[in-house]
């Protein structure tokens, strides 16, 4: 689970053993400079950064080589992304990629800058749908100019992958709204393009999930496909679907586990590989436990199928690779919240019956990230609490960190100015300035450790993607979201040493929550539509409901002025009490599995937005430059090596362009056929 977005840092924070084989350098790269340059490029509502990696210089050789194996295995898997995101995704973008190294007409005409544009956001969003809204992105190029770039460059891209470029086909790469049928309305790859939701909820249910209380996480790695008038799953393995990219993965952790830092990890390692070479969900189970027991070392990794935010049925994982280098100083700061842990959730105001005996085995750490692949690139989360398997959170607990230098990037990276346009007075700003870093910080912590691991399920209620189904993603992140909120305005933060004053701290969190969930977040959306991503949505909810509850005591007031709108929090203790009651609430939703009460909360304050205040909001975000959404290109892990071929060092440099490492990739690590 995940925090995935910072959105434009100022609304956040104020304003394995194989031979010794390494890929070819990478082309195109230039070394880090010492004035470090974060922007890289800005196109549509994007913009591309690049991140420092603090402490790899330090790092030993053979802690090095783990770093760098780990990340080659994280790209060997890239394309597995892309074909879950949409079936054509994979030849479509070899057509783009061919048309964009080989054509020689004109580079200058607004038909081929619309052209470089579209292939700039396919790459950002790992396909042809947009990252966090996942509607099709549609080319401001027409079709017959297309298909003179196709011609001139001896380009072949024909049938459904060609139409649906420019057709209303598969408009939506996921579909989670109310009244569809969210499985059919959906694009992603992970079933049939045939299949219902009460096809696939009809086979899930035959299925066994394992012991009562340690349920696999069915369904996790495989396809769902028709075949014959009958359902069968394609699971990812070795020597099955995505079999040769796994197998290129298994190769670089099989390297990784030859140089492990210790015992556990080479053994957590060990139990990862098997994984991918049988697919087997009781394996997962296992290479989890071991992971999260895996605690010593300054190197560490996110790597499998993990996350289904892009499955309307919360049950298969988007491919995902992070690898992490520990942050002591930063680290040692937030195990105090680790440490507490037992004290939030007994002080929380939950049910007793929905409160955890006993927290076990939470830790929090920050971290630099050296890599990213898959689901994690090039839009990262900042904060990441694992794993999601709950009856392996109940018993063995779970690791949460925060990408700290992903967090610094965002910062260094400059800011847009929307938090003067947006706050309501000079004191909401004010405070922001002096405190919101803090406070972003806070929350993110206290989502990930206290959030993601608190409350537990009633006996005998299912896990929540089969109670709440297509609301459990969106419902999970408003209740962390909602336990950090309550607590970032406790005295207890202060009485722990994590601040100098609780009240402004809180207040500011307050400010900026409510700021974003009912007003400034609206500009990441096209005027007329819903709100559809979970995060999005669980933010709206969370916020319109509290407004919605407090109106009585004027908790929070709208007010207009010089015809624009703004939101003051008047009784921010009263607020609190209102985040507590939609926690205890919500708490009860995920514990009793009662699916009608989360549509109710989701459909009706999450989804709808008040469309004179959008449009609002969009004329008042257009004077400033700096675009919603943010990614990354990854620092370039340049292996040297002696006369042997043995590595002895790793570099660091920095890619000069987008470009250059999108195509860079493609080349490297291309290991699919397109429809795989």
């Amino acid at each position: 689970m995940r925090i995935k977005h910072f959105f434009v840092i100022t609304l956040f924070l104020g304003i394995i053993t194989a031979c010794n084989e390494a890929p070819k350098e990478s082309p195109g790269v230039s070394k880090q400079e010492e004035s470090f340059e974060f922007l890289v490029d800005q196109f549509a509502d994007l913009r591309i950064l690049r991140y420092e990696v603090p402490g790899f210089d330090g790092l030993t050789l053979k802690e090095k080589q783990l770093v760098y194996y780990l990340a080659q295995a994280g790209l060997a898997g890239r394309d597995i992304m892309w074909d879950q995101n949409y079936r054509h995704n994979l030849v479509i973008r070899r057509a783009l990629e061919s048309i964009y190294t080989k054509f020689e007409g004109d580079r200058n005409t607004k038909s081929w800058k619309d052209f470089e544009t579209y292939l700039k956001r396919v790459w950002f969003s790992n396909g042809i749908h947009h990252h966090y809204s996942n509607d099709k992105i549609m080319p401001e190029f027409d079709k017959e100019y297309f298909m003179g770039l196709l011609e001139a460059t001896e380009t072949t891209l024909v049938g459904e992958a060609l139409d649906v470029i420019f057709n209303d086909k598969d408009l939506k790469k996921v579909n989670k709204k109310k009244g569809v049928d969210n499985v059919l309305a959906s694009s992603v790859n992970f079933y049939g393009p045939d299949l219902t939701t009460a096809e696939v909820e009809a086979f899930y249910l035959k299925r066994d999930s394992k012991p009562t209380g340690q349920p696999i996480e069915l369904g996790l790695n495989s396809t769902l496909v028709k075949e014959n008038g009958k359902l069968r799953e394609l699971v990812w393995k070795s020597g099955g679907k995505y079999g040769k990219a796994i197998d290129e993965i298994i190769k670089w952790l099989e390297k990784a586990k030859a140089v492990a830092e210790n015992e556990q990890q080479a053994k957590t390692l060990g139990l990862l590989i098997e994984y991918y070479k049988t697919g087997s969900l009781d394996t997962w189970d296992a290479y989890a436990v071991a992971w999260v027991n895996s605690t010593e070392g300054n190197i560490d990794w996110i790597n499998g199928f993990i996350e289904v935010y892009n499955d309307p049925m919360g049950i298969k994982g988007s491919y995902e690779n992070i690898v992490q280098i520990k942050d002591f100083e930063m680290s040692k700061k937030m195990d105090v919240i680790s440490a507490n842990a037992q004290w939030f959730e007994d002080n929380a105001p939950l049910m007793d019956a929905h409160k955890k005996e006993n927290v076990v085995g939470i830790t929090y750490k920050t971290i630099n990230v050296a890599a990213e692949a898959g689901d994690a690139s090039p839009s990262t989360p900042i904060g990441v609490n694992l794993p999601n398997n709950n009856w392996i959170r109940q018993e063995h607990g779970s690791k949460s960190v925060s990408l700290g230098n992903i967090i610094d990037a965002y910062n260094n990276a400059g800011s847009g100015g929307r938090l003067n346009e947006f706050a309501h007075d000079s004191l909401e700003i004010e405070l922001s300035k002096k405190y919101g870093e803090l406070a972003s910080k806070l929350h993110t912590a206290l989502h990930e450790v206290i959030g993601h691991a608190s409350g537990k399920i009633n006996e005998g209620v299912g896990q929540p993607k089969e109670t709440l189904k297509n609301y459990a993603s969106t419902m999970e992140e408003g209740r962390a979201d909602l336990v950090g909120l309550y607590y970032l305005m406790d005295p207890k933060l202060q009485e722990l040493g994590l601040v100098e004053d609780w009240e402004k701290v809180g207040m500011t969190a307050y400010d900026r929550y409510i700021r974003n969930g009912l007003m400034v977040q609206l500009i990441r959306i096209a005027l007329g539509d819903d709100i559809e991503e979970d995060h999005m949505v669980n933010r709206q909810w969370v916020s319109a409901w509290a407004f919605e509850k407090g109106m009585a005591d004027n908790v929070i007031e709208k007010i207009q002025r010089d015809g624009k709108t703004y939101f003051e929090i008047h009784d921010y203790a009263r607020l609190r009490e209102l985040f507590g009651e939609l926690l205890r609430e919500t708490q009860r939703i995920k514990s009793e599995g009662d699916f009608e009460a989360a549509q109710a909360l989701v459909e009706g304050y999450g989804v709808k937005v008040d469309q004179g205040l959008h449009a609002e909001v969009l004329e008042r975000n257009k004077k400033f430059k700096a675009a919603p959404y943010s990614g990354f290109v990854n620092p370039v892990l340049t292996p040297e090596t002696n006369d042997q071929g043995e590595l002895t060092d790793v570099r660091i440099v920095q890619p000069k362009s987008f470009e250059e490492q999108m195509l860079d990739y493609s080349e490297r690590f291309g290991y699919l056929e397109d429809n795989q």
